[in-house]
């Protein structure tokens, strides 16, 4: 089959790989059909290359057809159609049991001292091959995937492997009050689709980001906006909105890929360059990441307020301002999304007509499995207007 593979850093490339094959009776074997670019893949493109083989099958955001099941699966048929989560949970453990499916106990990675396995996400989480590819297996069939109903577009559902439990956690994490205002820091995916979520329960939204085209989506949503290459200071100027107390909550829907630290950026370049028996302790125990969008969050945050971390941070060593955050009296939640924890709450909105988050419109990029290379670089460099992107093998 063709797959995304990762080849070194910033060096991805479109392969011939094996099948996947039933390897536990209780896999499923899927045919891809639309299988999402994520932010999160970006981490893998350049800091995470450390913890990455070349060849490895990369992405985590598909749904398809099942294509084999193995002979234990009960529930999941030759043909229905299913999504993914992008973490591998069992859904039995002690921590799925809690709705805690980031943190499955039956696939964490004790070697790294990391939560659960993820598809196509380095050997930090498992190294499973991942979903950007023509077929892909499933562990744990009558658990982990989701079967979606025939008729709606891919793009009504594609989103449920990551992006909207991912943005739905970080809404119910920021816990903003119902006529309170929530601000979100960065307009990709993740922090778009948050805006929606967040504007569907009738909460005031003001986004920050530097991307005209991403601030006129979520303008055209609802939202406020604040363009980051046009003011001083984004505390001061939400301050400036709500009457001098700040935002009620944050949303840090960008993480360590912010902007705003050159020197940060450099470092973390040159640990990636690193023979891997170097870089992999230094970046598990001495590596920071660029804090921009952070410590903005923690500044522009009222006191008594809340600070949800949707965007991915790495460094073990980054820096806190722990005076501040202790003064504020801020609270302050994170976490990879518990997918499947979150999907029966989601589905409702997914099987309405009137698709209240706009799911059929969310897709900017629509491109061929062979085109991922290309897609990847304009991903990075914000061009084209490339905010969400799919792939269909």
């Amino acid at each position: 089959m063709k797959a995304v593979t990762w080849q070194g850093p910033r060096k991805i490339s479109v392969e011939e790989v094996p099948d996947p094959t039933i390897e536990d009776p209780t896999d499923a074997v899927i045919e891809i059909t639309t299988t999402g670019l994520c932010g999160s893949d970006l981490h893998l493109y350049d800091p995470l290359s450390p913890f990455m083989t070349p060849g490895d099958v990369i992405g985590h955001e598909p749904m398809g057809i099942v294509r084999e099941v193995g002979p234990e699966v009960r529930d999941l048929r030759v043909g229905d159609r299913v999504v993914v989560p992008f973490n591998i949970s069992c859904g039995s453990c002690w921590t799925c049991a809690r709705g805690l499916h980031s943190q499955c106990e039956t696939t964490q990675n004790h070697q790294h001292g990391t939560g659960a396995s993820l598809f196509g996400f380095s050997a930090l989480y498992g190294a499973v091959p991942g979903g950007q590819a023509e077929l892909m297996r499933v562990p744990f069939a009558d658990f982990l995937p989701m079967k979606v109903p025939e008729g709606p577009s891919d793009d009504r559902f594609v989103f449920l492997s990551d992006v909207l439990p991912t943005a739905w956690q970080g809404v119910e994490y920021a816990d903003c009050p119902a006529d309170g205002t929530l601000l979100v820091m960065g307009a990709g995916p993740i922090g778009e689709m948050a805006t929606r979520i967040a504007l569907h329960r009738g909460l005031r939204v003001v986004v920050v980001d530097r991307v005209p085209e991403r601030l006129a989506r979520v303008r055209a949503r609802g939202a406020e906006t604040i363009d980051l290459d046009a003011v001083d200071d984004v505390g001061e100027e939400v301050r400036s909105r709500t009457g001098g107390r700040g935002a009620d909550a944050v949303i840090d829907a960008v993480g360590m890929e912010a902007h705003g630290n050159p020197v940060a950026e450099k470092a973390i370049r040159a640990v990636g360059l690193l023979p891997d028996a170097v870089a992999q302790p230094l970046m598990k125990k001495a590596g920071f990441d660029r804090l921009a969008a952070l410590h903005a969050s923690l500044d522009a945050v009222r006191r008594g307020g809340t600070v949800s971390l949707l965007g991915v941070y790495g460094g073990a060593m980054d820096p806190m301002p722990l005076m501040q955050m202790f003064d504020k009296q801020l609270q302050l939640r994170m976490g990879q999304a518990n997918v499947r924890h979150w999907t029966d709450a989601i589905m409702p909105l997914l099987l309405d007509d009137t698709d209240p988050l706009g799911t059929e419109d969310f897709v900017t990029h629509r491109l061929p499995l062979a085109e991922a290379p290309e897609a990847y670089r304009t991903f990075r460099d914000k061009q084209d207007g490339m905010i969400k992107a799919v792939f269909t093998p």
